[in-house]
């Protein structure tokens, strides 16, 4: 999990549902609770991308993993019967 970062009030994405951030100096604070800002264990703390993990973590600097072991010629071996209307649309009784 290198890269990855925490998600701070200072984001121009991160948002607080209260609307009840404030900075000062250089310190973001809550005035709900009259403390500092902690998205990590906030209820109300939000991101507009959608990418805060309830960890704490922004999801913007994580990188997804690919799993290399499914090919795509192992999604579609069986034959599927089909019936009815599909079968007199498609002209055939098996599909794949």
């Amino acid at each position: 999990m290198s890269g990855v970062k925490q998600c701070f009030p200072d984001c121009r994405d991160f948002k607080c549902t209260k609307r009840s951030l404030s900075i000062r100096g250089r310190e973001a604070w809550c005035e709900w609770t009259g403390d500092e800002c902690t998205p990590k264990g906030c209820n109300y703390a939000t991101c507009f991308q959608r990418q805060l993990l309830e960890n704490g973590v922004c999801g913007k600097t994580m990188k997804r993993r690919t799993r290399e072991d499914s090919d795509p010629d192992d999604l579609f071996q069986d034959e599927i019967r089909v019936r009815g209307k599909l079968m007199r649309k498609t002209g055939e009784r098996s599909i794949f």
